[in-house]
């Protein structure tokens, strides 16, 4: 299974076309939150519509900057996962939207207990001992993938314990864009990828041995 992640879009989509061949090729494109830039409905249908159109199977969050009705959207279209499950190919992705409270008084900030209840009822519907992966707007504390530039960590107790608790086979994250990059928890793999709309995404690879992920640029 290829699994693509696109986050912190950001309504900005001139590096979908450019990688029409890649999107065919893959099973699932996840849209790891931040899909508009402050926007509604229009600009949240424009991305969603931008990935199909090269027909993507799409799976989506909102982030801290998408308004209440780009999840709206998501449910729509049948794609949100946030509090949510889905099962593709014998693999379930489980979801994560919005983030912790930030300093800019986003649409979809969360509390770290929020962020437990939200983990939790997407897990509840998780088929028991199905592998899974979790697409996570906000990224787990302690990483390589929560660090502002100042080397200050941002992350979430909860994505954490989760994650060390369910052992997802990779996590898919954003919201912090200097935090580009991999890393692990227990045998985890977590992925950054930094902004889509600077054209980075994260490719993955599920297969007997695992998960092998790469972050590459369209």
């Amino acid at each position: 299974m290829i699994i693509l992640g696109c986050a912190d879009i950001h309504g900005r989509t001139v590096a979908v076309d450019p990688m029409a061949e890649v999107l065919q090729s893959a099973d699932v494109v996840v849209l790891v939150g931040d899909v508009t830039n402050f926007g509604r409905q229009a600009e949240a249908m424009a991305v969603v519509d931008a990935f199909e159109h090269h027909g993507a199977r799409v799976l989506a969050v909102p982030g801290n900057c998408d308004f209440p009705e780009v999840g709206q959207v998501f449910s729509s279209r049948g794609i949100n996962i946030h509090g949510d499950c889905r099962v593709v190919n014998g693999v379930g992705f489980v979801g994560l939207g919005g983030s912790l409270v930030t300093p800019f008084g986003t649409p979809g900030e969360y509390s770290e207990a929020e962020l437990e209840g939200v983990l939790n009822q997407a897990a509840a519907r998780l088929p028991e001992g199905l592998p899974f992966v979790l697409v996570s707007h906000q990224p787990p504390i302690h990483t390589l993938c929560d660090r502002l530039s100042n080397g200050t960590h941002v992350g979430s107790h909860a994505v954490r314990r989760f994650i060390e608790t369910r052992r997802p086979l990779a996590c898919f994250t954003g919201h912090i864009h200097e935090a580009c990059g991999m890393d692990t928890i227990g045998d985890t793999s977590i992925v950054n990828p930094g902004l889509f709309a600077n054209g980075r995404y994260a490719h993955g690879t599920v297969s007997g041995q695992g998960v092998e992920l790469t972050i590459r640029m369209v």
